[in-house]
């Protein structure tokens, strides 16, 4: 691998993500050599992919090229492959374009999408991972809009414009309520031939409230505002299999669609190399310290979402989201710096900033500690805080833009078949 010889001490990065982009971050003016690895030559904020896979934005609106964000790093390398196996003796990675030796290696992999080991909702149902999953969404959807508005066939008429999305956790409940919107404020202008009420949004979770993860007054708020969008919510369901045509659940209820998305669950992504101990196999996440050292290696470590480290706050791990992976990046690389001047590090401490979820125009659900609320306020602020979050200030003023075009039009600007979808 053509990667420049150095006496400096090489720290490996796989990942660039929010957990590896802040590590790198910290490091900028050491004197290390710094390799990065990801199989995208861009980092994605991931919160707004679903605004990417109804319309709302640009894929270029939430993506940033790796290498602009790190182009005043010294002896920074990245480079464009996938990592396949790590050999912890010899202090090796080997990807797909060859080897690299290490003196650190730290592990920012993030998550892939957990099917729970059902072949038939893996082959068939579409995920939302990444920025071409989410352009897959969009053109599907698109696509099977185009197809509903010139058949004859009632039957695949309805099927086409049967939207069934699976988890409603943030990413399930935003992508319904975007849904429900596309159908308020798109269709009648677009498609005149078709009502909106043939156009229909079920949401599937298999606990009895949506955003299970955050209070039950938001929860409660979140589930009052998707009703009012006109989502078809479906609690306490399970899905037991989806052939391409019909979701069946377990309690034998079924839905014929064209269009059903997959967000009801995510699982580490792993890579080969590390097991026995170090790895939490129902979670599939490395078990590390409090400095996020993996445990039984002294020059490993593990950030973000890959990572479980068990406090009292957190018995079963942070939550796999961006700002336990943002600030344990930012830790970990002020621990390397103190580290390299013989100073002691200083332990994790998750800052929980609260959570929040949108969805839809004038409605938000936010939790900041003992605060529960919802609607417009909650709204402007989740805007804010996701605006600030992104990289780059093009892609803050261009998402900004397109947000208050929105908001003013009740339109989706990016509705565009760019690159057919074909399964």
């Amino acid at each position: 691998m053509n990667i420049p010889k150095t006496k400096k001490q090489r720290i490996i990065v796989i990942g660039g993500g929010f957990a590896g982009v802040s590590f790198i971050k910290k490091l900028r003016n050491e004197n290390l050599q710094i390799v990065l690895f990801d199989r995208h030559n861009y980092h994605t904020f991931q919160p707004l992919l679903y605004q990417v896979s109804t319309a709302g934005l640009e894929p270029d609106s939430i993506a940033y090229p790796l290498r602009k964000i790190f182009r005043k790093n010294l002896d920074f390398h990245f480079r464009l492959a996938e990592v396949e196996h790590i050999n912890t003796e010899e202090n090796t990675i080997y990807t797909s374009i060859g080897s690299l030796t290490y003196d650190y290696l730290i592990i920012a992999t993030g998550t892939r999408t957990n099917y729970f080991g059902n072949d038939s909702i893996a082959e068939n149902s579409m995920p939302m991972k990444t920025v071409p999953q989410a352009l897959n969404i969009r053109s599907l959807m698109l696509q099977n809009i185009e197809k509903a508005d010139i058949t004859s066939d009632e039957k695949e008429r309805k099927r086409l414009l049967n939207f069934v999305i699976a988890g409603a956790g943030p990413t399930g409940v935003e992508l319904a309520g975007a849904l429900a919107e596309f159908r308020k404020g798109i269709l009648e202008f677009d498609y005149p031939d078709i009502d909106e009420k043939e156009m229909n949004v079920h949401l599937i979770e298999g606990q009895d409230r949506v955003l299970p993860p955050m209070s039950k007054q938001v929860s409660k708020k979140a589930q009052k505002f998707l009703e009012k969008l006109g989502v078809e919510l479906h609690l306490e369901t399970f899905i037991s299999s989806y052939d391409g045509k019909t979701v069946t659940t377990k309690d034998g209820k079924t839905f014929e669609t064209a269009t059903f998305i997959w967000a009801a669950g995510v699982t580490g992504a792993l890579i080969k190399g590390i097991d026995g101990k170090a790895l939490i196999e129902k979670a599939n996440r490395y078990k590390v310290d409090e400095f996020n050292k993996v445990e039984g290696f002294e020059n490993i470590y593990a950030l973000g979402d890959i990572a479980l480290m068990k406090t009292i706050d957190f018995p079963k791990g942070h939550p796999q989201v961006a700002q336990p992976a943002i600030q344990q990046g930012k830790n970990l690389g002020d621990n390397f710096k103190k580290m390299l001047n013989g100073k002691k590090m200083k332990p994790f401490k998750y800052n929980d900033k609260g959570t929040m979820a949108t969805v839809g125009r004038n409605k938000a659900v936010v939790d900041i500690g003992k605060l529960h609320f919802g609607g417009a306020i909650a709204w402007f602020l989740w805007m804010f805080v996701h605006l600030w979050f992104l990289v780059g200030f093009r892609n803050r003023v261009v998402t900004f833009f397109n947000w208050t075009y929105s908001y003013i039009n009740y339109d989706k600007a990016a509705r565009l078949i760019i690159r057919p979808f074909k399964k």
